[in-house]
């Protein structure tokens, strides 16, 4: 990340890198790889006493940032878990910690300190684009909320011990929920998934009950609450993913200038010449509209969500495409297991599809813009 760091940034930021170094190098991922969590739980419980859970959530609440601007500092950290390839739900633990941020009653209260402590993993069940029509349903029955639909992917939906759910409710807006995995009707059933170091799981709802208690926001209205959590997501993953790429082109570049052909150091040749340095803009722009997100989105700026898709989207295509294009000038050992380059490309691609496809965000940005028009 190109952000002016002040010295408690730089601190926060190399000190994961060092920690995610240490306790999950790649090596510790090929042989998670078929763990059906991906990653220890004293991992995750010794990362969020770090700080990894917290920016998003008030201080009031136990939360806070080292900088004040927590959306910033996140990304920090998002960052690095792209740089590292590095497993847990860092994105899902954020969106619910920051749902429930603020939120009166018990229930809200003892998930969120569960989720600063690391103890407790809770995930969204979003779907891929959470701004479309949802295919859960939520609906009142008395004092309770009924829950039908099904949802995926769910990042640690098998991990998990409650679930932030979406839903379209009986007057048109959405609702949202904080649901036990353990409540009867909830299934999840796990995905194969393309990262080797993250969960998926598909999740359904065959009338669920839930009484008020888990009610999170306002019945029927929180379409605005799941539209700041989307902004978190795109700017978290957003970030992951120019961290990703960093590490592949760093990767690449210096094969290019080891591996040599025909008497030459690869990096000499004119054409790999012009295809690295297509690939060093698109990394830069990737470094410049993933800080301009996340300092837009922390500022809350009237352009948030615009710059927050623009990143998605921008970063969407291009983070895979410089992957691949890294894989090519590998030459054969690229596309093996054995390698490590293939993490970073599984990340990237992964990361383009959740929260809204680069397509998904410029349908978006289009809807936004042409409502700013009709409403003018």
């Amino acid at each position: 990340m190109w952000h002016d760091l002040t010295a408690d940034q730089a601190l926060f930021r190399d000190t994961t890198a060092r920690f995610l170094g240490e306790r999950v190098p790649l090596a510790r991922l090929r042989e998670n790889r078929n763990d059906p969590a991906g990653f220890d739980p004293g991992y995750w419980a010794d990362g969020a006493a770090l700080g990894w859970t917290m920016p998003l959530v008030d201080e009031a609440d136990g939360g806070g940032s080292v900088s004040g601007r927590g959306t910033v500092d996140l990304a920090l950290i998002a960052y690095e878990f792209g740089r590292h390839a590095a497993p847990g739900p860092l994105v899902d633990c954020n969106v619910v910690a920051s749902a429930l941020s603020g939120q009166p009653g018990d229930l809200p209260r003892a998930v969120l300190d569960g989720l600063i402590a690391g103890t407790t993993i809770a995930t969204a069940c979003l779907g891929a684009a959470p701004w479309q029509e949802p295919d859960v349903t939520i609906r009142r029955d008395g004092d309770d909320f009924v829950i039908d639909g099904s949802v995926r992917p769910v990042e640690a939906a098998g991990q998990a011990a409650y679930l932030l759910v979406s839903g379209r409710s009986e007057s048109g807006g959405a609702t949202q929920l904080l649901v036990p995995t353990g409540e009867a009707g909830v299934g999840i059933r796990a995905l194969k998934g393309l990262d080797v170091s993250r969960r998926f799981a598909a999740v359904t709802f065959d009338s669920v009950r839930a009484p008020a208690a888990a009610l999170v926001g306002d019945h029927g209205r929180a379409d605005d609450q799941i539209a700041r959590q989307v902004r978190h997501a795109a700017v978290m993953l957003s970030a992951e993913s120019v961290g990703a790429m960093d590490a592949a082109f760093a990767m690449t570049l210096d094969w290019a200038f080891d591996r040599y052909a025909f008497g030459r150091a690869l990096a000499s040749y004119q054409a790999l010449k012009h295809r690295f340095a297509d690939m060093k803009s698109w990394l830069e722009a990737s470094h410049a509209i993933s800080d301009a997100a996340a300092d837009a989105v922390a500022d809350d700026t009237p352009l948030a969500a615009d710059t927050a898709s623009a990143a998605k989207a921008y970063i969407g295509h291009h983070g895979p495409e410089l992957a691949q294009e890294c894989v090519q000038m590998h030459g054969g050992i690229g596309v093996t297991y054995e390698h490590d380059l293939h993490f970073f490309l599984r990340r990237v691609t992964l990361n383009r599809l959740l929260y809204g496809t680069p397509a998904d965000h410029r349908r978006l940005l289009a809807a936004m813009q042409i409502g700013r028009e009709t409403r003018a």
